[in-house]
């Protein structure tokens, strides 16, 4: 698994969403100030996150966002689901978008291997919540300085 530059941006936003006073709608506009993730790459950010119910939003004057729970209830793993999609590396072995492979039942790299790489990764992203972002948020450290250590394929 990588991040990508989405999911730095999502984790950034979220850490400021939740280090918001409860009850508060913020707008597009103080998100992409506070944060400097762009606008426009922000909202479809932030749709993908309420449409997987990790955000809410209410449009008109007043409106804006806000976490959908508190920041503590929300785990890393439901983010990364809400922008990436699968957190399993291969399709055989998801356990939410599970395609089956014909050499499934003798794959003993797929027994042991990759099974541990997804139980892994799914253990470190469920163990933290966006409280974790949220403490960074309120020391103001900026997750913009990650973006120059994003990993390529083939690096």
């Amino acid at each position: 698994m990588r991040l990508s530059a989405t999911d730095v941006y999502a984790f950034q936003a979220l850490g400021f969403l939740g280090s918001q006073d409860l009850g508060r709608w913020i707008s597009s506009d103080e998100i992409s100030e506070s944060t400097g993730v762009h606008r426009p790459y922000l909202v479809r950010i932030l749709a993908a996150l309420t449409a997987k119910g990790v955000v809410k939003s209410k449009k008109g004057i007043g409106g804006g966002y806000a976490l959908a729970r508190k920041p503590h209830l929300i785990s890393l793993c439901e983010v990364v689901r809400s922008i990436d999609g699968p957190v399993a590396p291969l399709s055989c072995i998801s356990l939410n978008w599970h395609d089956a492979c014909e050499e499934e039942d003798r794959c003993h790299a797929r027994a042991t291997v990759y099974t541990r790489m997804r139980d892994a990764m799914l253990g470190v992203l469920q163990e933290f919540s966006v409280q974790d972002l949220v403490t960074d948020a309120k020391q103001g450290v900026s997750y913009g300085h990650c973006l120059t250590h994003l990993l390529k394929p083939n690096a």
